[in-house]
């Protein structure tokens, strides 16, 4: 959706913002994901998008799999529903959401998530799966090299 490419780059994070980094891509998602919402006239009306951006989002995320479109009940207009691909965004946007309370909240009104089981709080955390949980730096580790990309004496670059 970026409208462009990073060849020189092997990084799961570019070819992420290459599907979801434009301005409106993960608020159509979240909206989807936490607000229920599924039909074009109401992800317009939520976000106060033009139709024809969201109309072009909403296509780049079927063609992508992140939506399918369904027929709404009762034969009612066409619905964009989150597939698997798309639901596992959840995680970004926890972490943007946490980030944005922790730095860009001006109203000291944070967004918390509660588990639907117990209504506890849920929140992300980076831990060492070996470590007993515990938090530490991270290194960047690639997994096997392809034709043309870097060897594992190079440094590697998040992503």
């Amino acid at each position: 959706m970026l409208g462009r490419r990073y060849p020189g780059q092997n990084c799961s994070a570019a070819r992420t913002l290459e599907l979801v980094g434009e301005r409106w891509s993960l608020l159509i998602v979240r909206d989807a994901m936490f607000a229920g919402i599924t039909r074009f006239t109401d992800f317009q009306r939520s976000l106060d998008i033009a139709p024809n951006v969201l109309a072009k989002r909403l296509g780049e995320f079927v063609g992508a799999g992140i939506f399918e479109l369904r027929p709404g009940s009762g034969g009612s207009r066409t619905e964009y529903v989150l597939t698997r691909k798309g639901r596992e965004l959840q995680p970004i946007i926890v972490a943007l959401t946490e980030w944005g309370n922790r730095w860009a909240d001006q109203d000291d009104n944070p967004i918390t998530f509660e588990h639907e089981g117990c209504g506890g709080q849920v929140a992300l955390r980076m831990e060492c799966s070996c470590c007993d949980g515990q938090p530490s730096p991270v290194e960047v580790k690639r997994g096997p090299v392809g034709p043309g990309e870097p060897t594992s004496q190079q440094k590697a670059r998040p992503g």
